[in-house]
């Protein structure tokens, strides 16, 4: 699981202060307050103060409040955290949001005590994207290859989005890790191809209202907005067909980075 690897890396933790960047529901931060143990502390961070609620929310429920602070920062400068406070910093699937990742990887270092550690895990989308023509959120739509196309073509719209979620790879992590000052850089690429989505969905419903960032159009909204009626009827049939027969494969290709100052 990406969240026990990513603490996995981020090992010793016992007594330690770990800040959680992006930490969205607390998958990561509540899961080290574990780890940390009663002498330790988990900085949940995000941009988003509902998220950040929530896991206090969460962390509350669980008894473990009282060892976690919960701030509202940007990945990019960590503001409200001061230089040389953390022991660790963590974080999963935060990087492909953020444009300037340099100064975030800077922002990291920044707040990390001499000997501090890093431990992060990044979906490689540059490797995964565009699928092939005959794909589309890994279903074989090959009848349907020509619309298909054109439905892609809504997500394409928000370039700085795209440039941040496709525009680097692992080899650009472990550079981007060094130019911030890390001495020790570890990265590990991990390949897997599976039957199933990219998107997980639980129902055909919930694959189309799916979408692939926070900032892109839904399926069903890209598909309403590139087809004519009679197309997006022809395109429908074809994806619930393949839905339906579970025709998919899904590619997934990620990168953990272990660093130390």
């Amino acid at each position: 699981m990406i969240r026990d690897r990513v603490l996995g890396h981020a090992a010793p933790l016992e007594g330690a202060t770990l800040l959680d960047v992006g930490a969205g529901d607390g998958l990561i931060g509540l899961a080290a307050l574990e780890r940390v143990g009663p002498n330790g502390t988990v900085i949940f961070s995000d941009v988003s103060e509902a998220l950040l609620a929530h896991s206090e929310q969460r962390a509350d429920s669980l008894g473990l409040s009282d060892r976690a602070r919960f701030v509202h920062t940007a990945a990019e400068d960590l503001a409200a955290i001061p230089d040389a406070s953390v022991d660790v910093v963590t974080t999963r699937s935060v990087l492909i949001y953020v444009a300037e990742k340099s100064q975030a990887f800077a922002a990291f270092a920044r707040v990390l005590r001499p000997g501090g550690r890093l431990s992060l895990f990044e979906p490689i989308n540059r490797l995964v994207f565009p699928e092939p023509d005959d794909r589309f959120w890994g279903y074989d739509i090959g009848a349907v290859a020509g619309l298909a196309a054109r439905v892609r073509a809504q997500f394409t719209g928000a370039s700085r989005d795209v440039r941040a979620m496709m525009g680097f790879d692992d080899r650009d992590l472990a550079d981007l890790a060094v130019a911030a000052g890390f001495e020790r850089v570890h990265v590990e690429r991990h390949i897997d191809v599976e039957p199933g989505s990219s998107m997980n969905p639980v129902s055909f419903d919930a694959l189309l209202d799916s979408a692939p960032n926070p900032n892109a159009p839904s399926t069903r909204e890209a598909i309403a907005a590139a087809l004519t009626e009679d197309e997006q009827e022809r395109f429908l049939t074809e994806l619930r067909s393949a839905f339906d027969e579970g025709r998919a494969t899904r590619r997934m290709v990620g990168a953990y980075v272990a660093a130390q100052k």
